[in-house]
């Protein structure tokens, strides 16, 4: 059966008594125990829906991503990736941490594909049949670390929580029919059709990533986002919705710096700049006027 045959069904992994316990989801405020106990979503602390062997991520594969990035619908011919490791895993209504000794933290609201079963060397059409489901997902990142790496984003992408996913893994939806909403503190400042922007469908990524690297149950295929990601504060709540998958709440914590001074420090550059704050000229005002409304900062200053 493909993950795309109905009904909708949402499945989330919950912390019960010291124990990871599967429960169905019957609605946003409500679960049920496999034994037929229902319980209210709010009071549930809520893990990761999956435990991945991997996490692969793409670049650009959003036609507004790609205009705001290169004013280019699709500025690469096929999609190119990077991968964060399982470490950067992270759920609903977790915190996210900041160091101290940076400024650039990013959101990017998209949905993940997760893996049902081994997958190696399949097509586009058979890739629906190896999903086991659908979650929202923020691609966090510290771009104060754009400078090193070589370009793999190893640090940027890569650090501990920086992949919030959940709350549930949702089956017998099609996310190309699906709107990708973002927020920070209550306010849009991401928004798409995914159906109409996005460039390559999860079928699509995962037959090209599965050619020759073999994917296992649990392991995590993010699939992009839309223009607009910026930096977040202290503070502030940023959630993903997907529409009929969920949304995936986190906040913004900080943490101290690290001890040890070895190595590259975070940086200011040009390059950094460039890709954190964006390109206000290539976006919708809307964004922009939600993204300043959101800002604590911001407030704090009309307020003083």
């Amino acid at each position: 059966m493909s993950v795309l045959d109905g009904p909708r069904l949402e499945k989330r992994l919950i912390r019960l008594q010291g124990q990871p316990v599967w429960v169905t989801a019957l609605d946003s405020d409500t679960l049920q125990l496999e034994n037929g106990t229902e319980i209210p979503a709010e009071q549930a602390t809520h893990l990761a829906p999956c435990l991945p062997t991997k996490i692969l991520c793409p670049h650009l594969t959003y036609r507004s991503r790609g205009i705001e990035s290169r004013n280019k619908p699709q500025p690469t011919p096929e999609p190119t990736y990077f991968m964060k490791p399982i470490t950067a895993l992270n759920h609903h209504q977790g915190e996210i941490f900041r160091p101290a000794d940076c400024q650039y933290l990013n959101y990017e609201g998209e949905f993940a594909a997760i893996i049902g079963r081994e997958t190696r060397d399949i097509t586009p059409e058979e890739a629906w049949d190896h999903i086991a489901g659908f979650a929202p997902a923020l691609d966090m990142g510290i771009h104060d670390f754009r400078d090193t790496d070589s370009g793999s984003m190893l640090r940027v992408k890569g650090s501990d929580g920086m992949c919030p996913i959940g709350p549930g893994i949702v089956s017998g939806v099609d996310p190309r029919e699906q709107t990708l909403r973002t927020y920070r503190n209550g306010e849009l400042v991401q928004e798409a059709n995914i159906g109409e922007e996005l460039l390559w469908g999860p079928d699509y990524m995962i037959a090209d990533l599965a050619r020759h690297i073999t994917l296992m149950p649990g392991d995590i295929v993010l699939t992009g986002t839309p223009c607009h990601s910026r930096s977040l504060e202290i503070g502030d709540t940023i959630e993903v919705e997907i529409t009929k998958l969920g949304r995936l709440s986190c906040t913004v914590a900080s943490r101290p710096s690290p001890r040890a001074k070895a190595g590259h420090q975070p940086t200011n550059s040009d390059e950094v700049r460039r890709v954190a704050l964006g390109n206000d000229d290539r976006v919708p005002d809307r964004f922009k006027d939600n993204y300043r409304r959101a800002s604590r900062s911001l407030q704090k200053e009309e307020t003083s």
